[in-house]
This record gives C-alpha cells, sequence and structure tokens, in this order.
C-alpha cells in the first residue's frame, strides 16, 4: 500500500518571494523533505532524529539569509548618509585626472558614484580624494 504525504503548508505561513534563484525556501525544503521520505529504503529507514536535526539546519540557514539581506539592508542606509555627506564637497579620482565639487551622488549596484559639477563622474572607491 502506498503511503502519502499531506503537502500542504501550515496555515497562516505566506510564502516569501525570493531575491535570488538559488535560494532555497521553505516550500523547496518541505518538496526535498517529501521526495527523500518517499525513496528511502524501507529496511532501514531514516530515524526521525535525523529528520529534526535536517529541520533545524535549514532553519539556521533559513535565518543567515534573512540576517544577510538586513546587513544589506543596513549598509545601504550606511552608504546613503556618506552620500548626503558628500554633496558640496570636491573629490578626486584615484588617478587624480578627474576633480570637482559634487552637485549629486548615486547609488548604484558598484556603490556610490559621484557627479561633479561639471557633470562627470566619480565612483567612490578606495584612493579617491575628498576634501
Amino acid at each position: 500500500m502506498p503511503i502519502s504525504f499531506d503537502t500542504t503548508l501550515p496555515p497562516g505561513y505566506t510564502p516569501k518571494t525570493a531575491a535570488s534563484k538559488t535560494s532555497v525556501d521553505y516550500q523547496s525544503f518541505l518538496k526535498l523533505l517529501i521526495a527523500q521520505m518517499k525513496n528511502q529504503d524501507p529496511t532501514s529507514p531514516m530515524e526521525s532524529t535525523e529528520y529534526v536535526a535536517q529541520i533545524a539546519a535549514f532553519s539556521q540557514v533559513e535565518q543567515s539569509v534573512q540576517m544577510n539581506q538586513k546587513l544589506d539592508q543596513m549598509l545601504q542606509a550606511s552608504s546613503l548618509s556618506q552620500a548626503a555627506s558628500l554633496i558640496g564637497r570636491t573629490v578626486t579620482s584615484e588617478d587624480g585626472n578627474v576633480s570637482g565639487v559634487v552637485k549629486e551622488v548615486k547609488l548604484g549596484g558598484s556603490g556610490l558614484v559621484a557627479v561633479t559639477d561639471g557633470g562627470k563622474e566619480i565612483s567612490i572607491t578606495p584612493g579617491v580624494k575628498i576634501s
């Protein structure tokens, strides 16, 4: 007689959209766990303590992912406060070829970019001089 498993999620659980397709969410973990249970050797079934250990490990990974997201948000907030302090100051590129007074700052994927009063863009990286 085949064994069937209920794959419905607990009441009140709302799946979160993942920022990356490489991340595993709670629902994916449940699907993997159920597949593992369906395909285990009936003569040597997995102990329930092993399932609990797997769930605990997944919980730690999920908490780490959430903590990394919060750290990213904090870094963005820190970058924005740095950006505000650059406006009106003189910035010189690390090679010394581009210089000017900052009229605006952009926050891009690679970090802060200062736009000078002359319209030139300078990435705020190590070696850039701010005066």
